[in-house]
């Protein structure tokens, strides 16, 4: 076909991709949309792509970013009652413009699964994602360890992940940690021994920054927790049969503490006087632990670590 001829369908492509992004991007202009007020003006995935026509990779990639976009602004948001109600809709709509596009499966579960507010707390939505992708791409055994991982990580369903890294084990080429991973998930009381070993087999292993940098920001986050629990025996021994709850300046004029106990990020501890607790301070970038985040069902859908960098719009696999 001539260049000629094949101009006017190029042109007719380029205007409803313009039309049906232009929409739902000049929303994302307005200055301080109320949540309730959030919403795109085209949601199927099938629709989409009948406008796109043969420019889908282009608009996955639009929807892509604007994803990012919608995630990182509403995380940096200072509201109170933000809400996260396009990024599912967003992550949608780009898989299936591009249905074998990794990093929106990957990344995007993790956007789904992170606990408000900096998330909007889906693991539900995070594996519907990851398994849209194994539809397309059945013997992805990445997709396999992410849908384990959030079984493991939020949902805390041992059996249920163990299952899933199993099945990814199972897959030609997959990486021999998996079978170790499987096994010691079930282990009775290995629960933090599953879960040191799975972040820093996805920091060793991880071929991006940002991957790299959120499972480091995991793994400070679970020698935090071996940190409270230590200090927790020590501040229990302290109280003695009084009951009194000590501070922590009591337990170093006492010499039971070489000095104040500052967590991995460099920032103290704190003692909950009313109930004798040790917890991490809400000024602590590591805040919040997986042992305090909830799940809120208001809400739709690395964290501490920060929003994804410009390698989250790298190669799709």
């Amino acid at each position: 076909m001539s260049r000629g001829r094949m101009l006017p369908g190029i042109l007719l492509a380029c205007a409803f991709l313009a039309v049906a992004v232009g929409l739902q991007a000049s929303r994302a202009s307005l200055p301080s949309v109320p949540p309730a007020d959030q919403f795109l003006d085209v949601q199927s995935g099938t629709a989409m792509r009948r406008l796109t026509l043969s420019f889908n990779l282009l608009a996955a990639d639009v929807y892509w970013i604007r994803a990012l976009q919608h995630y990182g602004g509403t995380k940096l948001d200072a509201r109170s009652d933000k809400s996260y109600p396009l990024l599912y809709p967003l992550l949608d709509i780009t898989t299936s413009l591009d249905p074998r596009f990794n990093l929106a499966y990957r990344f995007g579960s993790i956007f789904l699964a992170e606990p408000f507010p900096n998330g909007p707390g889906r693991p539900d939505l995070a594996i519907r994602l990851l398994e849209k992708g194994l539809h397309t791409q059945p013997r992805k055994w990445e997709y396999m360890q992410d849908i384990g991982f959030v079984y493991y990580w939020w949902h805390h369903d041992d059996r249920t992940a163990a299952r899933w890294f199993e099945q990814a084990a199972a897959v030609p080429g997959a990486p021999w940690f998996l079978k170790s991973l499987a096994a010691t998930t079930l282990t009775i009381g290995g629960q933090a021994q599953a879960s040191r070993l799975m972040w820093q087999q996805i920091y060793q292993t991880a071929n991006n920054d940002w991957l790299k940098k959120d499972a480091a920001w995991r793994l400070q986050q679970l020698t935090a927790i071996d940190q409270m629990d230590r200090l927790q025996k020590l501040l229990d021994a302290a109280r003695g049969s009084s009951g009194d709850v000590p501070s922590w300046g009591d337990l170093l004029q006492r010499r039971l503490l070489p000095g104040i106990p500052i967590d991995p990020s460099g920032t103290p501890y704190e003692i909950d006087q009313a109930t004798g607790a040790v917890e991490l301070s809400r000024r602590s970038s590591l805040w919040p632990l997986p042992a305090e985040t909830a799940l809120p069902a208001v809400h739709s859908a690395p964290g501490g670590s920060g929003g994804p960098g410009p390698e989250a719009r790298g190669p799709r696999s």
